[in-house]
């Protein structure tokens, strides 16, 4: 039986350009997104079915460029292809779009509240998430779930993320020695996942916690011997007493034994 794969006469993510040579508008849109990519590759740390990609062309129309949001996850798929990693991310190859898309937006907006979000929409991403720090009187953070093919905005802060796994909110942080206000991955109960630098940091705090611990322990125990020793220095000393005072006693004739 002849079977015939339209996909196959596609182009490759080898043959498709990886870059389109356009520079981020500002930092945060690659630091937010790599942020949330540094949690996820310590949280999932064991699993090997997603990929998080920053600033990466999804070719979704093979007539058509890449878009490149700033961030987005896809489960299901293998982590790594290979030594070479992705150079893209094609759907005819994947072939599964995106669970989680992210636009940050910059001093001017490119689309990510109306041709983005359509575009996304239409090619079935089932969660996307917009976040301008920029903004005064709407919220700052909002995130849309696919719902019959039109994105409905999400209430609440964190946002939960059913297909994730993981809720997506803000909170004030430390990363990369820059504090401000970032987004994290929350857990079911509303706690904020630690970066892995939190992490390191807590680490160095227990191992710290724990070496004055024992050295507290140490220097106890070292109390504990030096008191033992006074002690028996001690009973030596009495020991001799005692003795020059029978050599005494006998001297004069008295035997201490019959005192």
């Amino acid at each position: 039986m002849f079977f015939y794969d339209p996909t196959l006469c596609l182009p490759s993510s080898e043959e498709l350009p990886d870059s389109d040579d356009t520079p981020v508008d500002n930092e945060l849109q690659d630091l937010i997104p790599g942020l949330l990519k540094s949690i996820l590759a310590w949280l999932w740390r064991d699993r090997w079915d997603w990929f998080f990609g920053v600033d990466m062309g999804i070719y979704y129309d093979p007539d058509l460029p890449a878009i490149v949001p700033d961030g987005f996850l896809s489960i299901g798929i293998p982590r790594v292809i290979d030594e070479e990693l992705r150079l893209s991310y094609v759907l005819w190859e994947e072939r599964r779009v995106p669970t989680f898309v992210l636009e940050v937006v910059s001093r001017r907006h490119r689309g990510e509240y109306s041709s983005k979000k359509a575009l996304y929409a239409q090619m079935g991403v089932k969660y996307y998430a917009i976040y301008s720090s920029r903004r005064r009187r709407k919220p700052r953070l909002e995130v849309y779930e696919l719902v019959d093919q039109e994105y409905h905005l999400l209430t609440g802060e964190p946002v939960w993320l059913p297909e994730v796994g993981l809720g997506l909110g803000r909170d004030r942080g430390v990363y990369q020695g820059i504090e401000r206000e970032w987004l994290y991955w929350y857990d079911q109960s509303g706690q904020r996942i630690p970066t892995p630098e939190e992490r390191a940091e807590q680490a160095e705090a227990w191992a710290e916690q724990v070496r004055q611990q024992a050295e507290q322990e140490r220097q106890r125990a070292e109390q504990e011997r030096q008191r033992a020793e006074q002690e028996r220095q001690r009973a030596e000393q009495a020991e001799i007493k005692l003795q020059a005072l029978m050599d005494q006693l006998q001297q004069r004739g008295i035997d201490p034994n019959q005192l």
